[in-house]
């Protein structure tokens, strides 16, 4: 190509004053390590949950697949017959964790909702007083919380002498949930013991719940001619929701996998899933279908939770 015909070189094109200035070498670095800071952070956590939950998952999943015997020592088989085998033998057992478990958290929540709702909004200068009462429990040892009811439960204690003098132990005996003049070892004796235990559980998420309501929504109702009830069906109970959410699942939930309330309070007849997992754990030595059972019972638990919680709407935990 001769020099007539080669193309004329224009002028070099001017730089966007919109596009962004390129970052030093520095700056970029110290954006890394910005971004990096918050995954540094999450470190300590990460491993945590790895070591004392995956790790701990891991195991169990393996040992629950395992056949042998203590003496000659377990193998992985991929024995999966054990779930369907431990659950067919102890669904009865599943049945009542259920049952106390969600007794319990009933009683729980009308127990400890009028509660919540006095110290939120009616306790004025004795809340923190109140407070204190609410926890002190968690002071005690668990142990010798539930131990101390084996003494208000006895049959020659002055509470259990005075339901059978108004003859309320005969209805309840007629219900199925006493025997007879006594309380000890029925399942009255266990939910009394799994509500009394897991108690503040509830009140403090429901307390919290209710505290951040606006009291001037209650004066706005007042306003417009609602009702006490109507003001608490329509603002007060509506904006608790996530506090009575969190409360239920964090009464039900350890309440279904607790064993010292049936083991101290009831009778074989009120044994509750977490008193075989404990019992094939630490006296069979059945280390798969203790295994087993723990898996189907966070299973079950956790299919419960999920249809709940998807049921009770609340923005904050769906």
């Amino acid at each position: 190509m001769s020099a007539a015909t080669a193309p004329v070189a224009g002028p070099a094109p001017l730089p966007d004053p919109a596009a962004p200035a390129p970052l030093p070498a520095a700056l970029k670095k110290a954006a890394r390590r910005r971004r990096a800071v918050p995954y540094l952070l999450l470190l300590a956590g990460v491993a945590w949950l790895l070591v004392f939950f995956v790790a701990p998952m891991v195991y169990q999943a393996s040992t629950s697949v395992q056949t042998g015997s203590l003496d000659e020592g377990f193998k992985v088989t991929w024995h999966f017959s054990t779930y369907w085998d431990a659950f067919d033998a102890y669904w009865p057992q599943f049945v009542k964790s259920l049952v106390y478990s969600g007794i319990a958290t009933v009683l729980c929540l009308g127990i400890g909702y009028p509660l919540a709702y006095t110290i939120a909004f009616r306790a004025g200068r004795w809340r923190n007083l109140v407070l204190i009462l609410v926890i002190a429990p968690f002071f005690t040892s668990f142990l010798i919380r539930t131990l101390a009811w084996e003494t208000i439960l006895a049959d020659e204690s002055p509470l259990v002498h005075f339901l059978n003098t108004i003859h309320l132990l005969d209805v309840t005996s007629a219900l199925g949930i006493t025997e007879g003049d006594r309380v000890m070892a029925t399942p009255l004796a266990v939910v009394c013991g799994l509500t009394y235990n897991f108690l503040p559980f509830m009140i403090l998420p429901l307390y919290t719940s209710l505290e951040r309501v606006d009291g001037r929504l209650h004066e706005a109702a007042g306003d417009l001619y609602a009702t006490p009830f109507t003001t608490f069906r329509k603002v007060t109970f509506p904006l608790s929701m996530p506090g009575v959410v969190a409360g239920t699942l964090l009464t039900f939930i350890p309440a279904s996998g607790d064993y010292i309330n049936a083991e101290l309070l009831g009778s074989t007849n009120q044994k509750m899933i977490g008193s075989v997992i404990q019992s094939q754990f630490l006296r069979v030595l059945d280390y798969p279908t203790a295994a087993a059972l723990s898996f189907i019972l966070m299973a079950v638990i956790l299919a419960i939770v999920m249809v709940y919680v998807r049921r009770a709407g609340t923005e904050e935990l769906v």
